[in-house]
Formats: C-alpha cells, sequence, structure tokens
C-alpha cells in the first residue's frame, strides 16, 4: 500500500498577526473551511513555481512548453504566456479555480458556503459526473459544463405554494 503524504506544509512561524489576518480573510472571500486547504493551495503554488525556476535555469524549452501549456488547461494562467507568469502566480488564481468558487461566480448559489453545501451533498455535476469535493480544481473547457441540480428543494417550494395557496 502506498504511503499517504501531507500535500501542505505548516507556517514557518505559527504565531505571527499579519498572517493570521491575511490568511483569516482569504478564508473568508473564497469559503475554504480550513486553513489546511489555504496551505494545501500554496503547496501547490509552491511545486510549481519550484519547477518553473529550474527549468528556467536549465532552459529546457520542451518542458518549459508543457508546463505553462498545462498551467493554461487548468485556467490559472492566459494563453500564450511565460515561464516569468509562471513565477508571477498568486494563491488567489488558484483558489479563483476552484469548483466552490466559480459556482458562486456564476450565481448558481447564493452565498459561498451555500455553494460548498451543493458541492458536499452531490448537487454539482461536471459533465454529467457528480463532484464531490469543493477543491476540485476546474479545467477551464470544463467551466461552462456546470451544472447545480436541486430538484428536490424545487418540490419543496412548489409544494409549500400549493398547500398556501
Amino acid at each position: 500500500m502506498k504511503r499517504q503524504r501531507r500535500k501542505y506544509e505548516n507556517p514557518t512561524e505559527p504565531f505571527d498577526k499579519q498572517r493570521i489576518e491575511k490568511e483569516k480573510q482569504t478564508l473568508k472571500e473564497f469559503g475554504l473551511t480550513k486553513k489546511k486547504e489555504l496551505w494545501r493551495a500554496q503547496g501547490l503554488l509552491r511545486k510549481y513555481r519550484r519547477l518553473a525556476r529550474e527549468l528556467a535555469a536549465s532552459r529546457d524549452e520542451g518542458k518549459e512548453n508543457i508546463l505553462v501549456d498545462k498551467l493554461v488547461k487548468v485556467g490559472v494562467l492566459d494563453k500564450g504566456a511565460s515561464l516569468d507568469d509562471v513565477l508571477g502566480l498568486t494563491v488567489e488564481k488558484f483558489l479563483e479555480r476552484r469548483l466552490v468558487t466559480l459556482i458562486f461566480k456564476k450565481g448558481l448559489s447564493g452565498s459561498i458556503t451555500q455553494a460548498r453545501q451543493f458541492v458536499t451533498h452531490g448537487h454539482v455535476l461536471i459533465n454529467d459526473r457528480k463532484i464531490f469535493y469543493p477543491s476540485y480544481l476546474v479545467p477551464k473547457d470544463e467551466e461552462e459544463k456546470i451544472q447545480v441540480s436541486v430538484s428536490h428543494q424545487q418540490k419543496k417550494v412548489d409544494a409549500a405554494n400549493v398547500t398556501s395557496g
């Protein structure tokens, strides 16, 4: 059995007030429930930036294009981006590509917490496939295929209108 590893690192200074305040604001903005989710996104960013620095040092054009194309496909970078753009990425770019954030930004839910609830309860479909993970990074080509089906709530609302009306 393969050993599971952590996909995040704890902060080096645990009681840095500025970092804690910024993290709280980011958690609220993107609907994250734990700081672990934020640290995981920071780890992902750290990984891609490290790869970009290594590729810039080795000057391997093929691998540079593969890395940039992968990030363009995810939707973090725009078409025609370069390796310097990878080094300029921020955590917010990755958090904006999460399924919960996209549902809320598209107006398919009333709030970011409601969007998270839709995902965890299995009401979100992408390509007719249920997605249960709020942290799912949605590729650019799947962004238009997001559907929220909350049919049982519609039935409750319709039944309430019939009985009261």
